[in-house]
């Protein structure tokens, strides 16, 4: 049975929840529930203008094509195109710059609307929408112990960026993998120091950034582009050229959406062919789903889980299960 159209699993609310602009002027964020329904794939912020093809300059990279990618750690579309992103590096990473952008999707919980007043009112919606994008989530963790607000992990985020972008990245799937499957509350600074340590990063160098002020003035700086850029939900990609043409994909595609965006950039670009063996893809990403799996070896969703499986009986993986799927790490 299909989920209930429209799932609304976070509000973006909270007038009384102010963040300081780079002119030094406090901006009231508007009351806007936002919507996330699995069918576009969109975590949607009802009655905004639609996200602008037209957007600011972006500098240019060294490389032929940057994309500004807007997410944040809690939203379930975005985990959602994990297998598709994972695909998208191995085959045009030496192509395609990807900056991180977050995009502040639950300031807090001062609002009432939608059937949604309390963090426990999303916990069955987060279990529809993990066997909509079938990959694990348990929605859980917002009775256990919820989250009141997205925007700590965010700030750590930008914290991580501060020491290494590579290595940021790992940060900001760790805590996902924390908060999607392990059901922990990665506003806790004992899972945020955790994790920078299973990176690689500096934990009190991040928690001095963390608490200290820049940190918080880049997550600032990234909310105020999201406004300039008419962001209206997560994710959302900007690949853009050097000569500044652009193509937007909004929400959670399939993978040829994302080819489909660079083709019209750069048709000649070709992918890059990688090694599908296990080892080099767990090499590459060091946990994997059933979807990712399938997606990086391409093959059939139900021969992916039957080779992890093996892979487990035989000692090669281990296998964290949640109710609603499963993840594999090297053992």
């Amino acid at each position: 049975m299909k989920p209930a159209y429209l799932l609304l699993i976070i509000l973006l609310a909270s007038g009384s929840m102010q963040c300081q602009a780079q002119n030094g002027k406090n901006m009231q964020q508007q009351n806007n529930p936002l919507l996330c329904d699995p069918e576009t794939g969109i975590c949607e912020i009802p009655g905004s203008t639609a996200t602008s093809d037209s957007a600011g300059p972006v500098s240019n990279t060294e490389k032929p094509i940057k994309l500004v990618y807007f997410t944040d750690p809690i939203c379930s579309s975005c985990w959602g195109i994990e297998p598709q992103l994972r695909k998208l590096k191995l085959e045009y990473g030496d192509s395609i710059e990807i900056d991180y952008r977050m995009g502040g999707l639950l300031p807090d919980w001062s609002y009432n609307s939608g059937g949604i007043s309390k963090p426990s009112d999303v916990a069955h919606h987060w279990d529809e929408v993990s066997v909509y994008y079938d990959m694990p989530i348990d929605g859980n963790v917002w009775l256990e112990d919820p989250l009141p607000s997205s925007y700590p992990p965010s700030i750590a985020f930008k914290a991580a960026q501060m020491q290494d972008h590579r290595k940021a990245v790992a940060f900001l799937r760790v805590i996902r993998e924390m908060v999607f499957l392990q059901k922990k509350n990665i506003t806790r600074w004992e899972h945020l120091e955790l994790a920078a340590q299973q990176v690689g990063l500096d934990a009190a160098q991040l928690k001095k950034d963390y608490e200290g002020g820049k940190a918080k003035t880049l997550f600032e700086e990234d909310l105020k582009l999201a406004r300039e850029w008419s962001v209206r939900g997560f994710p959302t990609m900007f690949f853009t050229d050097a000569a500044g043409q652009r193509q937007v994909v909004y929400g959670s595609k399939p993978y040829g959406a994302y080819l489909d965006a660079i083709k019209q950039l750069l048709p000649a670009l070709s992918p890059k062919l990688y090694n599908k063996e296990w080892t080099a893809l767990f090499s590459t990403y060091p946990s994997l789903t059933a979807k990712e799996f399938s997606e990086l070896m391409q093959i059939p969703r139900a021969d992916a889980e039957q080779q992890l499986e093996k892979l487990t009986g035989d000692g090669q993986l281990n296998k964290r299960d949640t109710k609603n799927g499963s993840l594999w790490t090297f053992k």
